[in-house]
C-alpha cells in the first residue's frame, strides 16, 4: 500500500510533464534536447540562489513572515528570470518555431524544479505507514507550477524574442511576468502571513496558473497577429 500510494503520488507529480511532451508537437520536432539544456540551466540557476539565499538571509527562530526577509527572498528570485533569459536567449536550439521552444524550455524548467524539489520529499514521506494528502496535493502543486513555468517561458519569450509586439500590451506583458517570478512570495505570504492552510493555497495556486495561462496565451495570440 504504501509504494502504491508513492507510485500514485509520483505519476500525479511528474506524469503531466510526459504527457505534454507526448501530446503536444513538442515530441514531433524532437525538442527533448532543448528541455534538458533548460533543466541544466534551471539546476546552475537554483545552485547561485542557494548560495545568495545562505549568504544574505538569517535563519529565523520562527515560522512567522518577516515581510523584509520575504522581500529580499523575492529578489533573489529573479535569478530565476535571469536563468530563463539564458536558456531562451543564448542556449543553441534546433531550428524549432518561437511557439515550441518557450513550450519546451519551460518544460524542461518545471520538470527539473520538480525533480529537485519534490523527488526526495515523496520517496521519503509517501513510503510512510500512514496516509497523508500532503504529498498528493504537492503533486497537485507540480502541476501548477507546470503551466507557471511554461505562462513564463511565453511571457519571456515576447519580452526577449518577439520585436515587433502591440506597444499598448508591453506593460500587460511586463506585469503578468512580474506576478508569475514572485508567485513564491506570494503563496509563502499567504501560508505564514495570513495563515492559509496548505489545501487553500494548493487551491489558489491552481486558480491562478490556469488564469496566468490564459492571459499568456492570448498576449502571444494578440502579438502574432500581424499589425
Amino acid at each position: 500500500m504504501t509504494m502504491f500510494h508513492f507510485f500514485n503520488c509520483a505519476i500525479l507529480t511528474f506524469g503531466p510533464h510526459a504527457v505534454y511532451y507526448s501530446a503536444t508537437p513538442l515530441s514531433e520536432y524532437d525538442t527533448l534536447g532543448t528541455s534538458v539544456k533548460a533543466a541544466l540551466v534551471y539546476l546552475g540557476t537554483a545552485l547561485v540562489k542557494l548560495v545568495c539565499l545562505a549568504t544574505f538571509l538569517k535563519v529565523s527562530e520562527n515560522d512567522g513572515f518577516d515581510p523584509y526577509q520575504e522581500l529580499l527572498k523575492a529578489v533573489i528570485g529573479f535569478i530565476d528570470v535571469a536563468g530563463l533569459y539564458f536558456a531562451l536567449t543564448q542556449l543553441t536550439h534546433r531550428n524549432i518555431s518561437q511557439n515550441h521552444k518557450f513550450q519546451a524550455v519551460g518544460l524542461g524548467w518545471a520538470f527539473a524544479d520538480s525533480v529537485l524539489h519534490r523527488l526526495a520529499p515523496l520517496w521519503v514521506g509517501a513510503r510512510g505507514l500512514e496516509f497523508t494528502w500532503d504529498f498528493i496535493l504537492q503533486g497537485l502543486e507540480a502541476n501548477a507550477n507546470l503551466v507557471l513555468s511554461i505562462s513564463l517561458a511565453a511571457l519571456g519569450s515576447l519580452m526577449w524574442l518577439r520585436k515587433n509586439k502591440p506597444k499598448t500590451l508591453i506593460p500587460i506583458i511586463y506585469t503578468c511576468a512580474g506576478i508569475v517570478a514572485t508567485m513564491p512570495s506570494i503563496t509563502s505570504y499567504l501560508r505564514r502571513g495570513l495563515g492559509w492552510h496548505f489545501p487553500k493555497v494548493v487551491v489558489f495556486e491552481l486558480f491562478t496558473s490556469l488564469s496566468m495561462a490564459f492571459i499568456s496565451w492570448q498576449l502571444f495570440s494578440a502579438c502574432q497577429r500581424p499589425s
